[in-house]
């Protein structure tokens, strides 16, 4: 398939793909609570903030939970993305999810993952692309490159860095407070997908003292819908500069070949560079860094949850 044929292609499918994510991210309540395979949800409704906006957060527990509670185990603490995404495709807007809970559920069960809570954040519909786009991106972008993004792409409302401190200063101080958490960095990870990847690496960069560690799938370096120069570049400038330490640090990163995907692989083996040229690296007991490509895979959670467990091994688990 020629080239600008894909191009359009790609075009059509993610603008498809924005609007079918934004429409469900914050409908009227009551919202259905997911009901996964394994374990439960529970739902910390509408939490506020004094950053953004407020937005529903499913946690997800173990079906042991309260067991190891009462036993004194605390628990690692994976932060997610589109948290409306996470568990159960019944809720979802287009029938699939990540099936998070199966996932976890069966390595905790072989050894392999220590205990673990997820933290499904929900995205801010219209807002999704304003509050997920690295904010220090933007100072490294061709002004009129980067006035456009502004006006057409985040709503003239840049939030990255607020949607952050919403993390970082009210969510994670009330996980920790309400459930049994290892609160250090080495047990607290972030992850999401597209854009979702894009606002995890950022997340670990800029507040490298909670995330230790990080996971995009399918990140959207290219930050649009079509290949250019300007947002990946800002990208890679940011990231030359502010690479969170490989020392205590670890950081996933992959992509698939079609949908989508098919466009990310040029942005993504030079990101693969910079983090390489950072110190991090894929070799031996001390590896940091792992990047993966999944031939025939494309831009969807059902790609994402066949593909799980190796980005949550590689984090915290028995490889």
């Amino acid at each position: 398939m020629p080239l600008t044929t894909l191009t359009r292609r790609c075009a059509l499918i993610a603008a498809a793909l924005l609007l079918t994510w934004n429409a469900p991210a914050m409908a009227a309540s009551p919202e259905p609570l997911p009901q996964p395979e394994s374990g439960r949800v529970e739902r910390l409704a509408n939490v506020a903030s004094q950053h953004v906006d407020a937005r529903h957060v499913d946690v997800w527990l173990p079906e042991n939970f309260e067991a190891l509670k009462a036993a004194g185990q605390r628990f690692h603490v994976l932060y997610m993305h589109d948290g409306q995404m996470l568990y159960d495709a019944r809720t979802t807007w287009n029938k699939q999810a990540w099936n998070v809970d199966r996932t976890v559920s069966r390595l905790m069960r072989e050894g392999r993952l220590p205990p673990t809570l997820v933290v499904g954040v929900w995205n801010n519909g219209k807002y999704r692309h304003s509050e997920y786009f690295p904010q220090k991106y933007l100072a490294h972008m061709r002004p009129e490159a980067r006035e456009l993004l502004i006006s057409k792409g985040l709503q003239n409302k840049p939030q990255s860095d607020a949607y952050l401190r919403f993390l970082v200063q009210e969510l994670k101080p009330l996980i920790d407070a309400r459930y049994p958490t290892h609160t250090g960095p080495e047990h607290t990870a972030i992850m999401g997908s597209s854009m979702g990847g894009l606002i995890s690496v950022y997340a670990m960069n800029e507040y490298p003292q909670v995330f230790g560690r990080a996971a995009g799938l399918s990140t959207h370096w290219i930050g649009g819908f079509e290949p250019n120069s300007h947002m990946p570049l800002a990208a890679y400038v940011y990231l030359r500069d502010h690479l969170a330490d490989p020392a205590s640090h670890r950081l996933y990163q992959d992509h698939g070949t079609t949908e989508l995907d098919a466009l990310y692989a040029p942005y993504q083996v030079f990101v693969n560079q910079i983090v390489r040229d950072r110190g991090y690296t894929e070799k031996g007991a001390q590896a940091n860094f792992m990047t993966r490509v999944f031939e025939g895979t494309g831009h969807n959670e059902k790609a994402w949850a066949e593909r799980l467990e190796i980005p949550l091994l590689f984090l915290w688990g028995a490889r």
